[in-house]
């Protein structure tokens, strides 16, 4: 553990970074990626909890027409899948894991159990949080904060698409400045959109630090719980 700065981690996970170039599904290659940074951060005994979206199967806003709550538990369950395609991919490569679902399903995964949640890590098993907070409008970003909160995490590791918290959308304006460090304060201030107001806010509260960086930088996870330089830090 002395080559690492964190010993236990929340990884945060969007499901459309899950599904590659492809935009929906999962991608073979991505899971492969991700489980891989995974491992390697495992092997150095670094504690790993991880939340997963489910933008690549379905979101709650994407019911227009539906009822909010239903279109929102859809989501949930898209979470569930990407959480036993995770657990899958890392069982494969020799890690123990556990789905904990806020939502029942004792057939496929365990409830929610806070101290279950950190026996299971003190063990050294990887726990995948799914279905959100099992809430309806509340975001994944959202359950993020609130596991780590109650899980004691030190840090939560947000891995995107882009490389760190820009001043604007990099894809969109060319002129967008990428900062290596920010404050809570000014991620608000700027309305930044690194996590949503919620999640934001709950981490603030909470005095747990974010580490946004580019997931398909292979290294990056493994750089980010030495401390070393990466991607942007929120605190």
């Amino acid at each position: 553990m002395s080559q690492t700065k964190y010993k236990r981690v929340l990884l945060k996970l969007s499901g459309e970074a899950l599904a590659g170039e492809n935009k929906t599904g999962l991608s073979v290659d991505v899971l492969e990626d991700i489980t891989n940074q995974v491992k390697e951060i495992r092997d150095l005994g670094v504690e790993v909890a991880i939340v997963v979206g489910g933008g690549n199967f379905w979101r709650g806003i994407y019911g227009q027409k539906m009822e909010r709550t239903t279109s929102d538990y859809m989501g949930m369950l898209a979470t569930t899948i990407n959480a036993l395609a995770l657990q899958d991919a890392l069982e494969a490569k020799g890690m123990f894991t556990r789905v904990q679902t806020a939502i029942e399903m004792r057939e496929i995964a365990e409830p929610f159990i806070k101290r279950k949640a950190t026996k299971h890590l003190e063990k050294g098993r990887i726990v995948i949080f799914a279905c959100g907070t099992g809430n309806p409008f509340f975001t994944t970003d959202t359950c993020a904060a609130l596991r780590a909160a109650e899980i004691d995490a030190e840090v939560i590791l947000v891995a995107k698409t882009i490389d760190g918290v820009y001043s604007a959308d990099p894809k969109v304006d060319p002129n967008a400045v990428k900062y290596d460090e920010i404050s809570y304060a000014d991620i608000l201030a700027k309305d930044l959109r690194v996590m949503d107001l919620t999640a934001t806010t709950l981490c603030k509260d909470n005095g747990i630090p974010l580490i946004v960086f580019a997931m398909n930088e292979k290294g990056n996870m493994l750089k980010a719980v030495k401390g070393e330089k990466v991607g942007t830090l929120v605190k």
